[in-house]
């Protein structure tokens, strides 16, 4: 429930100018969501929502992203060229190869970002297994990591 209240917040915030938790919490109990202000003050955190100039005066929420637009930040980028060998997906799930004994790094990098696309991870000594809510979020998550690697 929480993957797809946070999916839905996610898809609130790009299609309508949110201003307020209140105003989000409306939003999604009219989407047929129970929730409080608490869970949304957490998802808002978790999600990394910020607020934004709406360009009238006002300001909205946005989602938080490194200043080069992409959905990594450096820090993330540096570890994973450091310590990436390979990656490659079969439908929802995300292998990624890593130098010897630092897949459990590599991991915790990517739980700590929090993102809904991402179920889970599982990592050994040299091999992550990244697990996605769907065939297309591996796609895109294997593709950002290309990207990364280059």
């Amino acid at each position: 429930m929480k993957a797809k209240r946070q999916k839905r917040i996610l898809e609130l915030i790009e299609e309508k100018s949110i201003e307020t938790q209140e105003q989000l919490l409306l939003e999604l109990q009219s989407c047929g969501y129970k929730s409080t202000q608490a869970t949304i003050s957490r998802d808002i955190k978790e999600l990394r929502i910020i607020k934004r100039p709406d360009g009238f005066g006002g300001y909205r929420y946005s989602v938080s992203q490194s200043s080069d637009g992409e959905k990594f930040d450096n820090r993330f980028r540096i570890i994973f060229r450091q310590c990436v060998t390979s990656r490659d997906y079969a439908q929802n799930l995300v292998v990624i190869k890593t130098m010897p004994g630092l897949a459990a790094a590599a991991g915790a990098n990517i739980d700590a970002l929090h993102m809904p696309s991402v179920v889970g991870t599982l990592s050994g000594d040299d091999t992550l297994l990244v697990i996605m809510r769907d065939t297309e979020a591996a796609i895109d998550f294997c593709e950002e990591i290309g990207k990364m690697l280059e």
